[in-house]
């Protein structure tokens, strides 16, 4: 297994020289760690079927976690996205680039295989320099959270190499990500993920599956009664 290697990205030569390796790391089907604005993230070609089973098995998940993908634009929506209802795009003019995942149906004619995603993919504009710059090199990326499972997500890319080693090539050093953006004061450090699958095929509301750094009201404040009444559990990691 090849070595792993980490990129100070403080600087605009350290970036440089940590996408050039990054993107040479993804092109190679290899993993790559990468700051969001949230968390560390684990990432890897979203178009190598088996580049995902890495991540996921890096993270020691199976393929009923499929992870979501991070995109460079709010353009790429209509690119992976096979419908996406008016206000999955107000929900993503209001909080793109940040911590909302926002859950569509998949566009049939991709090649790809996140895992059991049963039609569906999970895409999110992250808002960090860093990761839109090495986005925008490499295109959508299959990323999850930077630790094993079980693990509390990495804050830090030294955090991340601790939990994940050699099985990833390239870290990104951005420094310190995440924070408290709650208004409860309790420190939310995921994206917010909804589901707007029904919404696109009129058969329900917009739900929400996991509560993050997007607050229920800020949602409700952009999609109205369009947000189911009751959430839904908690039900995924990103």
């Amino acid at each position: 297994m090849t070595s792993s290697s980490s990129y100070d990205c403080s600087d605009d030569d350290g970036l440089a020289e940590g996408i050039a390796q990054a993107r040479a790391a993804i092109e190679n089907g290899d993993l790559i760690v990468l700051p969001t604005d949230t968390v560390y993230g684990i990432g890897a070609d979203a178009f190598s079927a088996a580049a995902v089973t890495r991540l996921l098995e890096a993270k020691g998940r199976g393929r009923q976690s499929p992870p979501p993908v991070l995109i460079p634009a709010l353009a790429t929506l209509d690119a992976l996205a096979e419908t996406v209802p008016q206000e999955a795009r107000d929900l993503a003019g209001a909080f793109w680039p940040g911590g909302l995942t926002i859950v569509l149906p998949a566009q049939p004619s991709l090649s790809w295989d996140l895992g059991e995603t049963e039609g569906t993919v999970a895409l999110r504009m992250p808002n960090n320099p860093i990761a839109l710059a090495l986005l925008r090199s490499t295109g959508p990326l299959a990323v999850s959270s930077a630790n094993k499972t079980g693990k509390p997500a990495a804050t830090t890319a030294q955090g991340a190499q601790a939990m994940l080693g050699d099985a990833v090539t390239a870290y990104l050093d951005g420094g310190a990500v995440g924070g408290d953006y709650s208004a409860s004061g309790v420190t939310e450090t995921s994206s917010t993920i909804v589901d707007a699958t029904a919404l696109a095929s009129g058969s329900g509301k917009l739900r929400i599956l996991r509560h993050g750094v997007i607050s229920d009201d800020q949602i409700r404040e952009v999609v109205g009664d369009a947000l189911e009444s009751e959430s839904a559990e908690d039900q995924q990691q990103t």
